[in-house]
């Protein structure tokens, strides 16, 4: 498990990542809901190496999240979490899907299987808890 973390953990941090536009990303939204961050504006569309079809699926695949995470707030935190974590895990989901469908690596493959039933727990878990609550 930690050699997945690591690997995971070297994965977000790799030159691709770092050199994203991220401007915007860290200006957080007032708590009561008045606004919202600009998702649009974060630079997610950009794609490298060739515009190789996995480069164009991952960031059509952070385009979706981030556009799906700019839902209206309610000022309510909890559901606001909640309602901010389903396309979060959503994002996750897509992007394992893409690693299967253009990884070679058996050990991401591996991983990437981990990630989408792990995930697709959790937003069941998450829709539950709205449902429950008239959400």
């Amino acid at each position: 498990m930690l050699k997945h973390l690591v690997l995971v953990a070297a994965l977000a941090i790799s030159p691709a990542a770092i050199a994203q536009d991220h401007s915007g990303h860290g200006a957080a939204a007032p708590m009561d809901g008045t606004a919202e961050m600009d998702h649009g504006a974060m630079g997610h569309g950009m794609v490298a190496a060739g515009d190789a079809p996995s480069s164009r699926a991952y960031a059509e695949a952070n385009d979706r999240m981030h556009a799906a995470m700019g839902a209206d707030l309610t000022g309510d935190a909890d559901v606001d979490f909640v309602r901010s974590m389903i396309p979060h895990h959503q994002g996750a989901i897509d992007m394992a899907r893409i690693q299967l469908e253009y990884g070679k690596d058996p050990e991401l493959a591996a991983l990437a299987e981990t990630i989408i039933a792990a995930q697709e727990a959790e937003i069941a878990e998450m829709e539950a808890w709205l449902a429950a609550r008239g959400h």
